[in-house]
């Protein structure tokens, strides 16, 4: 007597197939979010108001990201606290990709120094994506002021300790940390002088009401090339490309010198490989761009690629930087 076959009503066997039919669904390529992205816009906050040079970097990333996703990439400024607030915002988004931070040599690299207390890790509630956009910082004085180059400035600085003033967006700014580091490696002191933001410091610096600035060079290059302002270096470790005649600090006799604003794409920590690999590819190939390039303008700011990782880079800036804070004894809260 032949064994039956056992027999499989129509239930049993779907019952059998569902699990299968569900793990193929799931590794289908096709429906993973990852390989989805973007399917709905995505929001890029500027830790900063409107018109500013954070501003000025994220406007024509936005468009050009957009563009390259097929998706809108919308600007959300929210200033406030040194760009904490807009920071927080995206360290306590959705680890998706639909919303990231225009992060700055502030909120990325000074701000874990300066504030005894922060809302998030600038490491590692974030993930860094790719650097965008990078400027010098501006010595500056009046033009009446009797000091033609960085050997005339160190040597009055030596010859007057900490009589020299020098002013600032404020406390804790890449400008008033620029001056910080500059004066410990030129080995002279320097007097500060913190203002509520660069537009009050370069009324007075005009009106010599302060004798000279370290300024980021978009804030003053207007009044330097209407000759209201006289240039005696930039701290980046080239040349800017629209004052080519003025010299870096280094080649002005402070050795290896170096020092900028910088500004790159991040996401909140946890964002999937995939997304955060499609996002890198993207912005950097943009901002390798010469549209891009175009579209930041004659301000000074410039297109930054070719320094390797974001996280590499971030980290060694937060040792730079958070060294010239605690020197500087700078706090904000």
């Amino acid at each position: 007597m032949k064994a039956s076959k056992p027999v499989f009503s129509a239930s049993r066997r779907f019952a059998v197939a569902a699990p299968l039919l569900f793990i193929a669904a799931v590794a289908a390529p096709g429906l993973s979010p990852a390989q989805d992205f973007p399917s709905r816009p995505i929001r890029l906050i500027v830790p900063f108001p409107p018109g500013g040079p954070t501003d000025i970097v994220a406007r024509p990333m936005a468009q050009m990201l957009g563009d390259a996703l097929k998706q809108t990439v919308i600007i959300d400024n929210r200033g406030g606290a040194g760009g904490t607030i807009g920071a927080d915002a995206v360290a306590k988004s959705a680890a998706d990709g639909y919303t990231l931070l225009m992060g700055t040599v502030g909120t990325s690299a000074i701000n874990g120094s300066l504030y005894s207390k922060l809302p998030h890790d600038p490491v590692g509630d974030f993930t860094p994506i790719a650097l965008v956009a990078s400027a010098p910082v501006a010595v500056v004085v009046h033009p009446d002021i009797p000091l033609k180059s960085v050997r005339d400035l160190i040597e009055k600085a030596r010859a007057e300790p900490a009589s020299l003033l020098f002013g600032s967006a404020g406390s804790g700014t890449p400008g008033h940390l620029t001056g910080e580091m500059f004066a410990t490696a030129a080995g002279v002191k320097l007097q500060h002088v913190p203002y509520k933001g660069s537009a009050p410091a370069v009324t007075d610096l005009l009106g010599k009401q302060i004798p000279m600035m370290f300024d980021p060079l978009q804030s003053v290059i207007q009044h330097i090339k209407a000759g209201k302002l006289r240039v005696l270096a930039v701290s980046g470790s080239r040349r800017s490309p629209v004052l080519p005649d003025v010299p870096t600090l280094a080649e002005s006799g402070v050795e290896n010198f170096e020092s900028t604003a910088w500004w790159g794409v991040f996401g909140p920590a946890g964002l999937p490989p995939a997304v955060s690999a499609r996002l890198k590819n993207e912005v950097e190939r943009i901002a390798a761009s010469e549209v891009f390039k175009e579209k930041l303008g004659d301000l000074g700011v410039v297109p930054m690629t070719g320094t390797g990782s974001l996280a590499e880079f971030q980290k060694r800036e937060i040792e730079k930087w958070g060294d010239a804070v605690r020197k500087s004894g700078a706090k904000a809260d």
